[in-house]
């Protein structure tokens, strides 16, 4: 198996327990751009009563799974609200690319 089946084969485990929340940290860290989007489209797919936690820095992956986002910032909470909000936030920028 491929490293991004492998990291599929391991989120169908965890679903094979019918959790109601589900964790994952960088779930598509290390993926080429074709299995991070099977592991998105399979993450979009589950069912709404599946909450996400997700630790993710790859924005297009948050942008699509995510209905609410915080930004955390040496441990503090930057901002946090939609994608929409999050993105417009001059503040993610300054932090994440040293210029607003």
């Amino acid at each position: 198996l491929s490293y991004g089946e492998q990291r599929q084969l391991e989120v169908g485990v965890a679903l094979a327990t019918s959790p109601r929340l589900l964790l994952l940290d960088e779930p598509t860290a290390g993926m080429s751009p074709e299995e991070t989007l099977r592991m998105t489209r399979m993450l979009e797919a589950l069912p709404r009563e599946v909450t996400l936690l997700i630790i993710e820095h790859d924005m297009d992956v948050v942008g699509s799974l995510a209905d609410r986002v915080t930004v955390l910032h040496y441990g503090e909470v930057l901002t946090e609200g939609t994608f929409a909000q999050v993105k417009a936030d001059p503040r993610v920028y300054e932090v994440y690319l040293g210029s607003a």
